[in-house]
């Protein structure tokens, strides 16, 4: 039997895929595809998803390949310069168009074993708790039919594993939708530029950003919300509202891509049904204001992997896989809030515009740019974890050590212990848990036990209290 079939072959479904099988998980890919699609909506990763790829030892195939960024509290049109003292090694974005992600972690998927089949749509699934044999069926399009321990809907905003498990998708429709392109122009680069700015002074859903490659990446405000938001734009409607918005079509000609998106902001009501979970698009869709999602799915694929590798290698405690909505569903209500607060500042109203005043000023407060470039890089995210230490909950920022950087010692997905006193032990976990004792100066606590996803999960230095804890997300110890 498989023992994780994953449904969708983008970057959550891909990541999840790479996580699985760090712990030798047999994981089946499946994707009604038959070739990976070349359309770009993301665009590149945020300081979180950087400081992820980095524990994996997947960053240099990403820097490779990318240019960096430094955008601060960009947020609703509001661009301010990147704030001191944001808590991480990796102070900075990675311009990354979704294919090339999705390039590298196909790559890393495979050196690690996993297994893609393209062409295969999924169109029913079952699941039963039939003791050893508990499983989920799961039938395709060609007739044949798939058995696995676990699945994983990673399948997008309008895949099919959601509604064959009945999740309910509430939220809000659309209310404004935007045209998105990527197409050649025969207007020169200076034109396009002064027309882009003159334009985005009162309209900020409007813009042509060079990719470098001798196409534009192109926004502008559709007409009216279509009807059948699942069929592209045609290229003379792209036309059309150009000329509507900012008087020129710029001669825009072999599109590359031609899409649309809407305010429309929707959450999965749970996260997990039994043996069946949903991550990324699959669980919650929203504007792409701020670049969130591509690295909300991956997000939800790095605390999910290690769980679902727990509960396939029996020594998951009670609770583990429950804990994957506990902490991504609220993770990912806070993104929908904050993009539509996104929203609402790039409306063209005469109160939208006095509300993005009145917040560009406050930006300027270094506090106030912090935060919220936090927020939006998910550098901020803390998991609820109950009483304890300052660091409890958080992820850990990568730091010097002694023997190396923290990061180097997390490639394997393993837990961590890092140890400065010498005195702990994880005797009885060490087949789940790494025990570094390293005196780095950079730990200020005696000690720091971090999960697979470099989230703190216990600080301080009393062996009992650390004993009390690795159970809780380690499991039972071996004998």
């Amino acid at each position: 039997m498989i023992d994780v079939i994953v449904v969708g072959c983008g970057p959550t479904g891909l990541m999840l895929a790479c996580e699985l099988r760090l712990h030798g998980v047999r994981v089946v890919v499946l994707d009604k595809l038959s070739e990976p699609t070349a359309e770009s909506r993301g665009r590149g990763l945020h300081a979180r998803s950087v400081e992820i790829m980095d524990q994996r030892g997947l960053l240099d195939r990403f820097l490779a390949v990318s240019e960096k960024f430094r955008a601060g509290g960009f947020f609703g049109g509001v661009r301010k310069p990147w704030p001191d003292g944001v808590d991480t090694a990796h102070p900075y974005g990675l311009s990354t168009p979704q294919p090339v992600t999705e390039r590298l972690l196909h790559e890393r998927a495979l050196e690690l074993g996993a297994e893609i089949r393209r062409g295969r749509e999924v169109v029913g699934l079952g699941q039963d708790e039939n003791g050893a044999g508990a499983g989920v069926s799961v039938d395709l399009a060609d007739g044949t039919r798939l058995r696995a321990r676990y699945l994983v809907g990673c399948d997008g905003g309008r895949g099919v594993v959601r509604g064959l498990l009945g999740v309910g998708f509430p939220g809000e429709p659309a209310r404004v939708e935007t045209l998105l392109g990527d197409m050649e122009m025969t207007e020169d680069r200076a034109t396009v530029d002064a027309v882009v700015a003159e334009v985005r002074r009162t309209q900020l859903r409007f813009g042509a950003l060079s990719n470098g490659d001798g196409t534009y990446r192109v926004l502008v405000p559709a007409e009216r919300v279509a009807e059948d938001r699942a069929t592209a734009p045609t290229l003379e409607e792209f036309r059309q509202r150009l000329r509507a918005v900012a008087g020129t079509d710029f001669g825009v000609h072999s599109p590359r891509l031609l899409s649309r998106f809407s305010d429309a902001t929707r959450q999965a009501e749970r996260y997990r049904v039994g043996r069946v979970m949903l991550a990324g698009d699959a669980a919650h869709i929203h504007p792409p204001t701020g670049g969130q999602g591509l690295n909300l799915g991956i997000q939800d694929a790095f605390n999910l992997g290690w769980k679902l590798a727990a509960a396939v290698g029996g020594w998951a405690p009670e609770g583990l896989l429950d804990s994957y909505h506990a902490e991504r569903h609220p993770v990912g209500a806070r993104v929908l809030d904050n993009t539509r607060a996104q929203i609402t500042l790039l409306g063209t109203e005469p109160g939208a515009v006095a509300l993005r005043e009145l917040f560009s000023k406050l930006m300027d407060f270094e506090e106030v740019n912090r935060y919220v470039t936090e927020m939006i890089t998910a550098i901020g995210v803390r998991y609820d974890f109950g009483e304890g230490h300052d660091l409890l909950g958080r992820r850990m920022r990568d730091m010097e050590l002694r023997r190396g950087r923290l990061y180097g010692l997390t490639h394997a997905g393993r837990g961590l212990l890092l140890d400065r006193t010498g005195r702990l032990s994880v005797t009885g976990w060490a087949d789940r848990v790494d025990h570094v004792v390293d005196a780095g100066g950079e730990l200020d606590v005696p000690a720091v036990l971090l999960r697979p996803d470099g989230h703190v999960a216990w600080a301080g230095e009393d062996r009992a209290d650390l004993l009390g804890h690795l159970p809780r997300w380690f499991g039972a110890p071996a004998r």
